[in-house]
Protein backbone atom coordinates (compact mmCIF):
# COMPACT_ATOMS: atom_id res chain seq x y z
CA UNK A 1 0.00 0.00 0.00
CA UNK A 2 1.03 3.61 -0.48
CA UNK A 3 1.68 5.74 2.58
CA UNK A 4 -1.74 7.36 2.20
CA UNK A 5 -3.47 3.99 1.87
CA UNK A 6 -1.74 2.82 5.03
CA UNK A 7 -2.89 5.97 6.78
CA UNK A 8 -6.49 5.47 5.60
CA UNK A 9 -6.54 1.85 6.80
CA UNK A 10 -6.51 2.68 10.49
CA UNK A 11 -7.98 6.18 10.44
CA UNK A 12 -10.98 6.44 12.81
CA UNK A 13 -14.07 7.16 10.76
CA UNK A 14 -17.85 6.87 10.62
CA UNK A 15 -20.10 5.65 7.82
CA UNK A 16 -23.34 7.55 7.28
CA UNK A 17 -24.70 6.17 3.99
CA UNK A 18 -24.94 2.40 3.69
CA UNK A 19 -27.97 0.27 2.84
CA UNK A 20 -27.88 -2.95 4.82
CA UNK A 21 -29.65 -4.82 2.04
CA UNK A 22 -26.93 -3.54 -0.28
CA UNK A 23 -24.27 -5.40 1.69
CA UNK A 24 -25.70 -8.82 0.75
CA UNK A 25 -22.68 -10.55 -0.74
CA UNK A 26 -23.37 -13.40 -3.18
CA UNK A 27 -21.84 -15.96 -0.82
CA UNK A 28 -24.24 -14.99 1.96
CA UNK A 29 -27.13 -14.83 -0.50
CA UNK A 30 -26.47 -18.44 -1.51
CA UNK A 31 -26.10 -19.57 2.11
CA UNK A 32 -29.38 -17.96 3.17
CA UNK A 33 -31.15 -19.25 0.05
CA UNK A 34 -30.10 -22.81 0.96
CA UNK A 35 -31.17 -22.31 4.56
CA UNK A 36 -34.59 -21.03 3.54
CA UNK A 37 -34.96 -23.32 0.50
CA UNK A 38 -35.49 -20.29 -1.76
CA UNK A 39 -34.78 -20.39 -5.48
CA UNK A 40 -32.52 -17.65 -6.78
CA UNK A 41 -31.89 -16.62 -10.39
CA UNK A 42 -28.18 -17.51 -10.31
CA UNK A 43 -26.49 -20.88 -10.58
CA UNK A 44 -23.19 -19.85 -8.99
CA UNK A 45 -21.62 -17.10 -6.91
CA UNK A 46 -19.64 -16.11 -10.00
CA UNK A 47 -22.84 -15.78 -12.02
CA UNK A 48 -24.32 -13.55 -9.36
CA UNK A 49 -21.27 -11.30 -9.37
CA UNK A 50 -21.38 -11.13 -13.16
CA UNK A 51 -24.99 -9.99 -12.94
CA UNK A 52 -23.89 -6.99 -10.86
CA UNK A 53 -23.30 -5.14 -14.11
CA UNK A 54 -25.48 -2.09 -14.63
CA UNK A 55 -25.20 1.43 -15.90
CA UNK A 56 -27.92 3.30 -14.07
CA UNK A 57 -29.84 3.39 -10.82
CA UNK A 58 -32.95 1.58 -12.05
CA UNK A 59 -31.01 -1.37 -13.49
CA UNK A 60 -29.26 -1.72 -10.14
CA UNK A 61 -32.52 -1.54 -8.20
CA UNK A 62 -34.06 -4.28 -10.32
CA UNK A 63 -31.39 -6.81 -9.32
CA UNK A 64 -31.18 -5.43 -5.78
CA UNK A 65 -34.85 -6.20 -5.11
CA UNK A 66 -34.57 -9.69 -6.65
CA UNK A 67 -31.59 -10.55 -4.46
CA UNK A 68 -33.24 -9.47 -1.21
CA UNK A 69 -35.99 -12.04 -1.75
CA UNK A 70 -33.83 -14.62 0.08
CA UNK A 71 -34.17 -12.65 3.33
CA UNK A 72 -37.06 -14.20 5.23
CA UNK A 73 -36.27 -14.72 8.93
CA UNK A 74 -34.94 -12.74 11.87
CA UNK A 75 -31.72 -14.79 11.64
CA UNK A 76 -31.31 -13.73 8.01
CA UNK A 77 -31.47 -10.04 8.86
CA UNK A 78 -29.18 -10.55 11.83
CA UNK A 79 -26.58 -12.37 9.73
CA UNK A 80 -26.77 -9.74 6.97
CA UNK A 81 -26.18 -6.93 9.45
CA UNK A 82 -23.48 -8.74 11.43
CA UNK A 83 -21.49 -9.47 8.27
CA UNK A 84 -21.47 -5.78 7.32
CA UNK A 85 -20.55 -4.65 10.83
CA UNK A 86 -17.56 -6.99 10.99
CA UNK A 87 -16.38 -5.73 7.61
CA UNK A 88 -16.72 -2.03 8.39
CA UNK A 89 -15.06 -2.41 11.80
CA UNK A 90 -12.03 -3.83 10.00
CA UNK A 91 -11.93 -0.57 8.02
CA UNK A 92 -11.46 1.49 11.17
CA UNK A 93 -15.09 2.54 11.56
CA UNK A 94 -16.04 3.59 15.07
CA UNK A 95 -19.67 4.51 14.33
CA UNK A 96 -22.19 3.70 11.58
CA UNK A 97 -25.62 5.05 10.68
CA UNK A 98 -27.23 2.50 8.39
CA UNK A 99 -30.33 2.40 6.21
CA UNK A 100 -32.89 -0.35 5.89
CA UNK A 101 -35.86 -0.67 3.53
CA UNK A 102 -38.73 -2.35 5.40
CA UNK A 103 -41.16 -1.95 2.48
CA UNK A 104 -38.95 -4.20 0.35
CA UNK A 105 -39.69 -6.99 2.82
CA UNK A 106 -43.20 -6.27 4.08
CA UNK A 107 -44.37 -6.29 0.45
CA UNK A 108 -43.21 -9.93 0.35
CA UNK A 109 -45.11 -10.82 3.51
CA UNK A 110 -42.20 -10.48 5.93
CA UNK A 111 -43.23 -8.79 9.16
CA UNK A 112 -41.69 -5.44 10.04
CA UNK A 113 -40.72 -6.88 13.41
CA UNK A 114 -38.80 -9.73 11.77
CA UNK A 115 -36.66 -7.25 9.85
CA UNK A 116 -36.12 -4.79 12.70
CA UNK A 117 -35.47 -7.36 15.42
CA UNK A 118 -32.84 -9.15 13.36
CA UNK A 119 -30.99 -5.98 12.45
CA UNK A 120 -31.21 -4.45 15.91
CA UNK A 121 -29.88 -7.58 17.59
CA UNK A 122 -26.77 -7.47 15.40
CA UNK A 123 -26.29 -3.74 16.00
CA UNK A 124 -26.56 -4.31 19.75
CA UNK A 125 -24.01 -7.12 19.69
CA UNK A 126 -21.53 -4.98 17.77
CA UNK A 127 -21.77 -2.23 20.37
CA UNK A 128 -20.13 -4.61 22.83
CA UNK A 129 -17.01 -4.45 20.62
CA UNK A 130 -17.03 -0.63 20.63
CA UNK A 131 -18.75 -0.04 17.29
CA UNK A 132 -21.71 2.28 17.91
CA UNK A 133 -24.60 2.57 15.49
CA UNK A 134 -27.90 4.19 14.60
CA UNK A 135 -30.64 2.73 12.40
CA UNK A 136 -32.40 4.77 9.70
CA UNK A 137 -35.72 3.66 8.21
CA UNK A 138 -35.98 4.53 4.52
CA UNK A 139 -39.19 5.03 2.58
CA UNK A 140 -39.20 3.77 -1.01
CA UNK A 141 -39.91 6.83 -3.10
CA UNK A 142 -41.35 4.91 -6.07
CA UNK A 143 -44.22 3.92 -3.74
CA UNK A 144 -46.90 6.28 -2.46
CA UNK A 145 -46.77 8.57 0.53
CA UNK A 146 -49.70 6.60 1.93
CA UNK A 147 -47.52 3.48 1.87
CA UNK A 148 -44.83 5.42 3.70
CA UNK A 149 -47.35 6.43 6.37
CA UNK A 150 -48.27 2.77 6.83
CA UNK A 151 -44.60 1.89 7.27
CA UNK A 152 -44.22 4.65 9.85
CA UNK A 153 -47.22 3.21 11.68
CA UNK A 154 -45.63 -0.26 11.66
CA UNK A 155 -42.44 1.26 13.06
CA UNK A 156 -44.17 2.84 16.08
CA UNK A 157 -43.03 0.16 18.59
CA UNK A 158 -39.42 0.66 17.43
CA UNK A 159 -39.14 4.44 17.31
CA UNK A 160 -37.02 4.47 20.46
CA UNK A 161 -34.44 2.42 18.52
CA UNK A 162 -34.72 4.15 15.13
CA UNK A 163 -32.82 7.42 14.83
CA UNK A 164 -34.15 8.82 11.57
CA UNK A 165 -36.16 8.31 8.44
CA UNK A 166 -34.76 8.57 4.92
CA UNK A 167 -35.86 8.47 1.30
CA UNK A 168 -34.31 6.16 -1.30
CA UNK A 169 -35.03 4.07 -4.43
CA UNK A 170 -35.75 5.52 -7.89
CA UNK A 171 -35.09 9.25 -7.73
CA UNK A 172 -36.21 10.52 -11.13
CA UNK A 173 -39.92 11.34 -11.22
CA UNK A 174 -40.26 11.08 -7.44
CA UNK A 175 -39.30 14.45 -5.95
CA UNK A 176 -38.81 14.86 -2.21
CA UNK A 177 -41.95 17.00 -1.97
CA UNK A 178 -44.01 13.87 -2.66
CA UNK A 179 -43.26 12.86 0.95
CA UNK A 180 -43.63 16.20 2.73
CA UNK A 181 -46.43 15.12 5.08
CA UNK A 182 -44.89 11.84 6.21
CA UNK A 183 -41.55 13.55 6.86
CA UNK A 184 -43.36 16.15 8.98
CA UNK A 185 -45.06 13.32 10.88
CA UNK A 186 -41.68 11.65 11.47
CA UNK A 187 -40.25 14.91 12.78
CA UNK A 188 -43.19 15.21 15.18
CA UNK A 189 -42.24 11.77 16.52
CA UNK A 190 -38.74 12.97 17.32
CA UNK A 191 -36.96 11.38 14.36
CA UNK A 192 -34.16 13.02 12.39
CA UNK A 193 -34.59 13.41 8.64
CA UNK A 194 -32.36 12.53 5.70
CA UNK A 195 -33.07 12.07 1.99
CA UNK A 196 -31.37 10.95 -1.20
CA UNK A 197 -31.32 13.93 -3.56
CA UNK A 198 -29.11 15.17 -6.36
CA UNK A 199 -27.71 11.77 -7.35
CA UNK A 200 -29.56 11.36 -10.65
CA UNK A 201 -32.20 13.96 -9.80
CA UNK A 202 -31.68 17.67 -10.53
CA UNK A 203 -30.60 20.42 -8.12
CA UNK A 204 -34.29 21.27 -7.72
CA UNK A 205 -34.69 18.02 -5.79
CA UNK A 206 -31.98 19.13 -3.37
CA UNK A 207 -33.79 22.45 -2.82
CA UNK A 208 -36.96 20.47 -2.04
CA UNK A 209 -35.12 18.22 0.41
CA UNK A 210 -33.92 21.34 2.22
CA UNK A 211 -36.97 23.57 2.09
CA UNK A 212 -39.89 21.14 1.90
CA UNK A 213 -38.65 18.12 3.85
CA UNK A 214 -36.29 20.16 6.08
CA UNK A 215 -33.68 17.39 6.16
CA UNK A 216 -30.88 17.28 8.71
CA UNK A 217 -28.51 15.59 6.25
CA UNK A 218 -28.35 15.16 2.48
CA UNK A 219 -27.56 11.80 0.88
CA UNK A 220 -25.44 12.06 -2.28
CA UNK A 221 -26.02 15.67 -3.38
CA UNK A 222 -23.49 15.59 -6.24
CA UNK A 223 -25.62 17.66 -8.59
CA UNK A 224 -25.81 20.47 -6.05
CA UNK A 225 -22.62 21.78 -7.63
CA UNK A 226 -24.56 22.63 -10.79
CA UNK A 227 -26.29 25.44 -8.87
CA UNK A 228 -23.88 27.97 -7.34
CA UNK A 229 -26.54 29.42 -5.04
CA UNK A 230 -27.41 25.94 -3.80
CA UNK A 231 -23.77 25.09 -3.12
CA UNK A 232 -23.39 28.34 -1.18
CA UNK A 233 -26.49 27.49 0.83
CA UNK A 234 -25.11 24.06 1.71
CA UNK A 235 -21.81 25.57 2.83
CA UNK A 236 -23.55 28.26 4.88
CA UNK A 237 -25.81 25.72 6.61
CA UNK A 238 -22.94 23.24 7.04
CA UNK A 239 -25.22 20.60 5.58
CA UNK A 240 -23.53 17.20 5.53
CA UNK A 241 -23.40 15.40 2.17
CA UNK A 242 -23.01 11.62 2.32
CA UNK A 243 -21.04 11.06 -0.87
CA UNK A 244 -20.51 7.56 -2.31
CA UNK A 245 -17.62 7.55 -4.81
CA UNK A 246 -17.66 3.94 -6.04
CA UNK A 247 -21.45 4.00 -6.28
CA UNK A 248 -21.24 7.14 -8.41
CA UNK A 249 -18.73 5.40 -10.68
CA UNK A 250 -20.67 2.14 -10.97
CA UNK A 251 -23.95 3.92 -11.74
CA UNK A 252 -22.26 6.26 -14.23
CA UNK A 253 -23.00 9.37 -12.20
CA UNK A 254 -19.35 10.15 -13.02
CA UNK A 255 -17.53 8.82 -16.09
CA UNK A 256 -14.36 8.00 -14.15
CA UNK A 257 -13.04 8.62 -10.65
CA UNK A 258 -10.83 11.47 -11.82
CA UNK A 259 -14.03 13.33 -12.70
CA UNK A 260 -15.55 12.89 -9.25
CA UNK A 261 -16.47 16.21 -7.55
CA UNK A 262 -15.32 15.21 -4.06
CA UNK A 263 -12.16 17.33 -4.05
CA UNK A 264 -14.11 20.31 -5.40
CA UNK A 265 -16.69 19.84 -2.66
CA UNK A 266 -13.98 20.10 -0.03
CA UNK A 267 -12.42 23.12 -1.72
CA UNK A 268 -15.79 24.88 -1.66
CA UNK A 269 -16.15 24.17 2.05
CA UNK A 270 -18.91 21.59 1.74
CA UNK A 271 -19.16 19.09 4.59
CA UNK A 272 -18.65 16.07 2.37
CA UNK A 273 -18.17 12.55 3.70
CA UNK A 274 -17.16 9.22 2.11
CA UNK A 275 -19.45 6.19 2.26
CA UNK A 276 -20.02 2.87 0.48
CA UNK A 277 -23.78 2.98 -0.34
CA UNK A 278 -24.35 -0.64 -1.50
CA UNK A 279 -20.89 -2.19 -1.19
CA UNK A 280 -21.73 -5.71 -2.33
CA UNK A 281 -22.91 -4.30 -5.67
CA UNK A 282 -20.60 -1.33 -6.17
CA UNK A 283 -17.23 -2.94 -5.66
CA UNK A 284 -16.06 -1.72 -2.31
CA UNK A 285 -16.59 -1.05 1.37
CA UNK A 286 -15.67 2.06 3.32
CA UNK A 287 -11.89 2.06 2.94
CA UNK A 288 -12.18 0.98 -0.70
CA UNK A 289 -14.12 4.19 -1.30
CA UNK A 290 -11.57 6.30 0.55
CA UNK A 291 -8.70 4.76 -1.43
CA UNK A 292 -10.47 5.02 -4.79
CA UNK A 293 -11.38 8.65 -4.20
CA UNK A 294 -7.93 9.55 -2.89
CA UNK A 295 -6.21 8.04 -5.93
CA UNK A 296 -8.79 9.25 -8.42
CA UNK A 297 -8.93 12.92 -7.53
CA UNK A 298 -5.61 13.28 -5.73
CA UNK A 299 -6.73 13.81 -2.16
CA UNK A 300 -4.10 14.99 0.27
CA UNK A 301 -3.75 13.48 3.72
CA UNK A 302 -5.24 16.66 5.22
CA UNK A 303 -8.27 16.26 2.95
CA UNK A 304 -8.66 12.61 3.98
CA UNK A 305 -8.54 13.71 7.63
CA UNK A 306 -11.19 16.35 6.94
CA UNK A 307 -13.45 13.72 5.36
CA UNK A 308 -13.08 11.52 8.44
CA UNK A 309 -13.81 14.44 10.76
CA UNK A 310 -16.82 15.39 8.65
CA UNK A 311 -18.17 11.87 9.08
CA UNK A 312 -18.46 12.43 12.83
CA UNK A 313 -19.50 16.09 12.59
CA UNK A 314 -22.33 15.03 10.29
CA UNK A 315 -23.44 12.13 12.45
CA UNK A 316 -26.38 12.06 14.85
CA UNK A 317 -24.08 11.42 17.82
CA UNK A 318 -24.21 13.81 20.76
CA UNK A 319 -21.65 16.58 21.14
CA UNK A 320 -19.33 14.90 23.67
CA UNK A 321 -19.18 11.72 21.57
CA UNK A 322 -18.33 13.71 18.44
CA UNK A 323 -15.61 15.59 20.28
CA UNK A 324 -14.12 12.32 21.54
CA UNK A 325 -13.93 10.92 18.03
CA UNK A 326 -12.37 14.12 16.67
CA UNK A 327 -9.68 13.88 19.35
CA UNK A 328 -9.05 10.26 18.38
CA UNK A 329 -8.51 11.37 14.78
CA UNK A 330 -6.05 14.04 15.89
CA UNK A 331 -4.18 11.51 18.05
CA UNK A 332 -4.02 9.02 15.18
CA UNK A 333 -2.83 11.69 12.75
CA UNK A 334 -0.14 12.87 15.17
CA UNK A 335 1.40 9.41 15.15
CA UNK A 336 2.03 9.75 11.40
CA UNK A 337 3.44 13.28 11.51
Amino acid sequence: MTALETFIAGLPKAELHMHLEGSLEPELMFAIARRNKVDIPFKTVEAARAAYDFSNLQDFLDIYYRSTDVLRTEADFHDLTAAYLARVAADGARHVEVFFDPQTHTARGVEFSTVADGMLSALKSAQQTGLTSKLILCFLRHLSEEAAFETLRQAEPYLDRIAAVGLDSSEMGHPPSKFARVFAAARERGLRLVAHAGEEGPPAYVWEALDVLHVDRLDHGNRSLEDAALAERLVRDQMTLTVCPLSNLKLCVVKDMAAHPLKKMLALGLRATVNSDDPAYFGGYLNDNYRAAAAGVGLTRDEVVQLAKNSFLGSFLDGPSILRHLKDIDAYTAKFS
